[in-house]
């Protein structure tokens, strides 16, 4: 196995549709294919992801891995995305020409980030409720309904099936920028509403006391 260089954007090989693989039902996949599967793995574990498609490893073709993570364990940009405890974890899958239908009209936006674009992240909306299929390598269907940030990160995938990455779905690009940019203002907000939360709380005489040490 090998750990494969992440396309970024800008690069050709993220704007174009990728090409259907070759599998026959009930049949393994062909042992270039499974090549290739073996080596997203190692290198969406090194890169520290949830998810990764073979376009963003220069293979154009119409392929992702993903897996959801228990709540506990997972990182905090990812409780931000929408991970909460009422989503249970979902294994390690490989997913082939996989076709995702939603299964209602709303949209709900919530944080994402992309390894094709280190640094990043935005605000964009997806249906939150999903339904998706595919093949396994072993030739074996995969049909599953999916919810919250479990279908956020299988839409995100295949959307680089179709060429299209996260910030094209970005309704308003005040949204987007670099994660840190962005985590500091989480910080600044959640500063000023935990302050709002203690002044409230804070009797007339404290608030006066407060005030007067306050002065220079």
């Amino acid at each position: 196995m090998s750990i494969l260089k992440i396309a970024r954007m800008g690069h050709p090989v993220l704007s174009a549709p990728a090409e259907p693989v070759e599998v026959t039902p009930g049949f393994p996949v062909a042992p270039e294919v499974g090549h290739l599967v073996l080596d997203m793995l190692e290198t969406l574990e090194d890169a520290g992801g949830v998810g990764l498609a073979a376009p963003q490893v220069h293979a154009p073709l119409r392929l992702v891995i993903f897996h959801i993570p228990q709540v506990r364990a997972a990182a905090g940009r990812y409780r931000r995305a929408g991970l909460d405890e009422t989503q249970g974890e979902v294994p390690l899958t490989v997913l082939i020409n996989p076709v995702v239908e939603p299964l209602d009209d709303e949209m709900i936006e919530n944080w994402e980030s992309c390894l094709s674009l280190p640094g990043m992240t935005g605000l964009v909306p997806r249906h939150p409720r999903i339904r998706y299929r595919g093949m396994d390598p072993a030739g074996e269907t995969v049909e599953r309904t999916a919810e919250g940030f479990h279908a956020r990160v299988v839409q995100h995938e295949c959307d680089h099936l179709d060429g299209v990455l996260y910030p094209q779905r970005i309704t308003d690009l005040s949204q987007f920028g670099f994660a840190d940019e962005i985590r500091q203002r989480w910080r600044a907000q959640d500063g000023e509403a935990e302050d709002t939360e203690n002044k409230d709380s804070r009797s007339p005489e404290q608030e006066s006391a407060r005030q007067e040490r306050a002065r220079p």
